[in-house]
């Protein structure tokens, strides 16, 4: 799924512990002693009045604490994993208070549609920016986007605005990842700036419109928001959801949203931030 609260796993690597370098045999001196390691001029028996002295002065440091070497047999090595979490835009928390993820950065184009409000899609794009990707905005409605781009520095941190059919080509790239946020109304036009490597595409629609469809059955990522009993019939349909998940879609809470990609589904609450809050105001679904 593309967005995911679980943790991805990956390998561990662990060094062997065979620490004999400068040419000594092994991690201690050839005697086995540990309290030798490369040492010289050493008398014998009794003739150094501080015994261990003359090792300690021609050695290279201090020596550190005898431990048994770590190491592992061929059929253990598999079970080396540590869990780790997944890259990407905390995007909320799950049902089980767990934050939920979304990797907008892909090597492979990538197309979300947001069937919801502006509140939402404008969180998404702040987080976005602030994991270091650049932001264009195609939007006919640019006064209700132009205070989050004040807020990041005048468009100098990485996020812009553009009218309907003006966003110029992005030239994104690995080292220069790009959204771009299609807030077009109910029939969007088909974009000039398509889903690219490197450069995924969110739509926000308000409500579902003769082109949802189309629009469903192209993007990799569904989110839908409170929408009413006839859409959720339909957005249902079109998404092939269990009828407890289209009875609920009516009844979602403002900032709740039901995450679909392929045949995985997941509940995310939204919750802002101070900062947030104080530049869009608390989570709600009507604009």
């Amino acid at each position: 799924m593309a967005m995911t609260t679980g943790g991805a796993t990956a390998s561990g690597a662990y060094g062997n512990g065979n620490s004999g370098g400068f040419g000594a045999p092994g991690p201690y001196g050839a005697s086995g002693d540990p309290g030798v390691r490369g040492a010289s001029g050493a008398g014998s028996p009794g003739s150094d009045p501080e015994p261990g002295r003359g090792r300690l002065r021609s050695g290279f440091g201090l020596l550190g604490p005898r431990h048994g070497r770590h190491s592992l047999s061929v059929e253990q090595v598999d079970s080396l994993a540590l869990p780790i979490g997944d890259d990407g835009v905390v995007i909320g928390v799950d049902a089980e208070g767990q934050p939920a993820v979304l990797g907008l950065n892909r090597p492979t184009p990538y197309d979300v549609v947001l069937i919801g409000g502006l509140w939402t899609a404008q969180v998404l794009a702040l987080r976005a920016a602030a994991t270091g990707a650049r932001v264009a905005v195609e939007t006919g409605r640019a006064p209700a986007w132009m205070q989050m781009v004040h807020a990041m520095g005048g468009g100098q941190n990485g996020m812009s605005v553009h009218d309907v059919g003006r966003v110029p080509p992005q030239g994104s790239s690995a080292g220069n990842p790009v959204l771009v946020v299609r807030d077009c109304g109910m029939r969007p036009p088909r974009g000039r700036v398509v889903s690219g490597p490197w450069q995924s595409v969110l739509t926000l629609l308000p409500y579902l419109s003769p082109v949802a469809p189309r629009l469903l059955r192209q993007a990799r990522l569904v989110g839908v928001q409170r929408v009413s009993p006839d859409e959720a019939a339909e957005i249902g349909r079109a998404l092939a959801l269990p009828r407890g998940d289209v009875d609920s879609l009516p009844t979602l809470a403002d900032g709740v949203t039901l995450w679909c990609a392929d045949r995985d589904r997941q509940y995310v609450m939204t919750q802002p931030t101070d900062a947030e809050t104080g530049l869009f105001g608390t989570p709600r679904r009507m604009d």
